[in-house]
């Protein structure tokens, strides 16, 4: 009933590809968790921590990485609810990461002196920034690649037979025969 861990295996019935997609889908997530950890880390070495916009860029990364811990768990499991926040989610990030890569390599000194307003060199801040925007493009595809592993995951669910799915049947009104019990009258 609970959610499924980082860690988790698919199921024992689960098809050959269904195994294989679950180990890449893992793989990209911790690609992911690292990643945007990494970003995370030297967005605090540009000293940037009374400016808004570095505020933001820390924010974005943790989001990102709130995103694949849940991705997780949420791809795998049976609930569609989760899997579609997620992927909501991912795209977001995607988005907002993306658009960060290309700020950075554009408009490298505007964005340094603007709106971080760092404490570095500039020069050092320039190589710093740089190596985010890297990252953030790094993060940019690896998020297109879980929304499609993630999907994959999903439709290989549903076929495997472990996924939900309901059915639209009604009983006749008058075949009360295989009714449980309480409810005979």
């Amino acid at each position: 009933m609970g959610m499924m861990s980082i860690a988790s295996s698919p199921p024992e019935a689960a098809s050959p590809a269904h195994c294989r997609a679950h180990k890449a889908f893992l793989l990209c997530n911790y690609v992911l968790l690292g990643a945007a950890s990494s970003c995370i880390f030297l967005t605090l070495s540009l000293r940037l921590i009374p400016s808004a916009c570095g505020l933001l860029l820390i924010l974005l990364h943790a989001l990102t990485i709130a995103s694949a811990i849940a991705g997780c768990a949420a791809a795998s499991g049976s609930s569609s609810r989760w899997y579609g926040a997620h992927m909501v989610a991912t795209v977001l990030t995607a988005i907002l990461q993306g658009s960060v890569a290309v700020l950075v390599f554009t408009r490298t000194s505007d964005f340094l002196a603007d709106g971080l307003r760092s404490y570095v060199r500039e020069e050092d801040g320039a190589v710093i920034l740089k190596m985010v925007g890297a990252l953030c493009l790094v993060i940019f595809c690896m998020e297109w690649v879980v929304m499609a592993l993630a999907f994959v995951l999903r439709y290989h669910t549903y076929v495997d037979g472990s996924g939900v799915r309901r059915s639209a049947k009604v009983q006749q009104e008058g075949d009360v025969s295989n009714w449980p019990w309480p409810l005979q009258v």
